[in-house]
């Protein structure tokens, strides 16, 4: 008993002692994982993609891909404006931006560590227009910069660490009993952690991206509109309940981007 009081303990010094700060929120994140290492893996991950022959990569003289380029450098560069003047220029020095529109039906897109963007052409009549872009691109981006992936991947390990440390202590019990300890922590730790802290990564990656699109002067009002259409398109599909899905539901979700917006708009100049 000991044994697992000393484990646990030290694994929750392990948690505290490696932590940092989200920009613009202010949240203290655990980063067990290095973000660095992850942008690595995703520049070659996402240079495979590209050359894949199965992957429609649209051609950069198409008007969605030249919209898709000029949102994304435009809250790139906004966002790197702002990590610099905010002390966090550390964290993207390493960044080497990439927008690509991927020809699609799948209605989706996202942002891999290290600026790695890809939007699928199956999102764009959702998004209608640039501001709708700028939406799904922000919270995207907001994503990387948060270094979401960079926590889940800790708050696994740390996950597998307890899974491990409760194997040992139930080793002298019968396999029946073994069972049913691993299978109940295993629902535990995605219950009461995993999946709640994806699902508030969500309603994080909201928030910076309104700011994010505002900096980069896109009217984040339109982000309601967008996520509106989103919930609309959604429905009839099959989706998990709430406890289990590592997203929001659409009516929580629209109701934080709403009471997000007042800090969001004190970084928009308009046009």
């Amino acid at each position: 008993m000991k044994k697992i009081i000393f484990v646990g303990f030290a694994v929750a010094i392990m948690g505290l002692a490696s932590c940092s700060t989200v920009p613009l929120t202010g949240r203290s994140r655990l980063s067990i994982v290095d973000d660095s290492q992850l942008q690595q893996q995703a520049a070659i991950g996402y240079a495979q993609l590209l050359s894949d022959p199965a992957t429609k990569v649209v051609s950069g003289s198409s008007a969605d891909a030249q919209m898709v380029k000029r949102v994304g450098q435009k809250i790139a560069q906004a966002v790197t404006q702002y990590m610099n003047q905010n002390g966090y220029g550390e964290q993207i020095k390493n960044y080497k931006w990439e927008f690509n529109l991927i020809q699609s039906n799948e209605i989706n897109a996202w942002c891999m560590p290290g600026g790695k963007v890809a939007v699928y052409t199956g999102i764009l009549p959702i998004t209608k227009d640039e501001n709708g872009l700028a939406t799904v691109m922000g919270h995207e981006i907001a994503h990387a910069i948060a270094q979401h992936s960079a926590e889940r991947a800790s708050q696994l390990t740390l996950a597998q660490t307890g899974g491990a440390v409760i194997g040992a202590a139930t080793s002298n019990k019968s396999q029946t009993t073994q069972a049913i300890v691993n299978q109940l922590y295993g629902i535990g730790a995605q219950g009461l952690y995993i999946l709640p802290n994806s699902r508030s990564q969500e309603l994080e990656a909201d928030k910076m991206g309104l700011s994010f699109m505002a900096m980069a002067g896109y009217n984040p009002t339109s982000a309601v509109g967008f996520w509106q259409r989103m919930a609309a398109a959604s429905k009839g599909q099959s989706k998990p309940p709430v406890f289990l899905s590592t997203h929001p539901t659409d009516d929580s979700r629209i109701a934080q981007i709403q009471r997000d917006l007042p800090e969001a708009m004190k970084y928009y100049k308009g046009k």
